[in-house]
């Protein structure tokens, strides 16, 4: 089981000054995550979510961070694929040269960037975004596996050839981010790693891993993107960890309320997020969020699925470093393949980021190389 850590670069309060300080806080929290003994760092792109996510330009924040450590694993999660935010080839020659420099280090995710707001900042439209987006894999994964290449679909390319070639053979692993059973399934289709949400706890994710794993079980590789399947399966794991086990979950649900809200504003028309006052009860506060959430979807007769309401579940790896091993014990029963935390949310200060990290690398993450050690 690998353990890696993702970047929104989360801003509750934004301001000009603010906002650059959060970006070189991410960097240096990916910095001590490499001193920390995890994996791999993953950074999202999205585009014009102020306060939900201001990492606009992941590729340029992953080679500062490549340029700062040496072993971890530098992942794109996800690179918004649809032709309106980027030619395909240019993803493709970026990722190559990361990969050289950072010395085959790189992992490439992809997602449709769906929001209203990034797709009316690009010109992009919800009806191109699936297919737009499994086509840029295609060639993606065929610009980097032939020296030179021609493709001829919904975009006219070549010949000719993508440099610098990348380091990893094939080429660096593919994934995609996914958040609902249909995507799940599409990304077995496709040979590609999943990027899966976990805000609704370990029955969810167990339930997820179950739909991932009977895709694969019956695809035939006809859909395949690439010469081999990726069946990664990595989850997303909300978490603070400290001493005061007690500050720490409220410290942790206060973050995760924040990024309920933005969620809810950037993609359900909700109201801004607001950073609420530390003695809140934000269990009950996050509890309250989902009734709503639920009543809501009923009254446009909308079922209500744990991807609606994920996240507003507060059971996560809060507490001590003992509650997270036993948060991770429960993922790693459901056969996870990568804990990704989620420690960056925006009303979590610095130094609780850090000191989080510090724990997971002391006392959460030995604990599982011991027993794939002793396996």
């Amino acid at each position: 089981m690998k353990f890696s850590m993702i970047f929104e670069a989360q801003l509750a309060d934004p301001t000009p000054e603010r906002e650059r300080r959060v970006i070189h806080d991410c960097v240096e929290q990916a910095v001590h995550a490499e001193e920390m003994g995890f994996d791999r760092i993953w950074a999202v792109e999205h585009h014009s979510l102020t306060q939900y996510a201001h990492m606009s330009a992941s590729e340029i924040f992953l080679t500062w961070v490549a340029a700062r450590t040496s072993r971890i694993r530098i992942g794109h999660g996800v690179v918004t694929l649809p032709f309106g935010y980027q030619h395909p080839v240019r993803v493709a020659e970026r990722a190559a040269m990361l990969d050289v420099l950072s010395g085959g280090r790189v992992n490439l995710g992809a997602g449709r960037g769906a929001t209203t707001q990034e797709m009316a900042m690009f010109g992009v439209r919800p009806e191109d975004t699936y297919p737009q987006m499994e086509e840029a894999l295609r060639i993606v994964s065929n610009a980097w596996r032939n020296e030179t290449f021609e493709w001829h679909g919904s975009l006219d390319i070549g010949p000719g050839a993508v440099l610098p070639r990348p380091v990893q053979a094939p080429h660096p692993p593919l994934f995609m981010a996914c958040s609902k059973h249909d995507t799940l399934r599409l990304a077995a289709e496709l040979g590609v790693g999943a990027l899966v949400l976990g805000f609704a706890g370990a029955d969810d994710v167990r339930t997820m891993r179950e739909v991932y794993d009977e895709a694969i079980a019956v695809r035939t590789g006809e859909r395949f993107v690439s010469d081999a399947a990726n069946d990664h399966f990595s989850v997303l794991c909300p978490t603070v960890v400290l001493d005061d086990g007690a500050a720490a979950h409220r410290i942790g649900t206060r973050g995760q309320r924040f990024f309920a809200e933005a969620i809810a504003h950037w993609y359900g028309n909700g109201p801004a997020p607001t950073v609420h006052d530390e003695h809140d009860d934000h269990v009950a506060a996050l509890a309250q969020g989902r009734e709503e959430l639920v009543a809501k979807l009923h009254e446009a007769s909308i079922p209500a699925r744990p991807v609606d309401t994920g996240t507003y579940h507060a059971r996560h790896a809060y507490g001590t470093a003992e509650d997270a091993v036993a948060y991770v014990e429960q993922l790693r029963e459901i056969g996870v393949d990568e804990v990704m935390c989620l420690i960056q949310m925006g009303a979590v200060p610095q130094e609780v980021c850090l000191e989080t990290i510090r724990h997971w690398g002391e006392r959460v993450i030995p604990h599982f190389r011991a027993l794939q050690a002793r396996a």
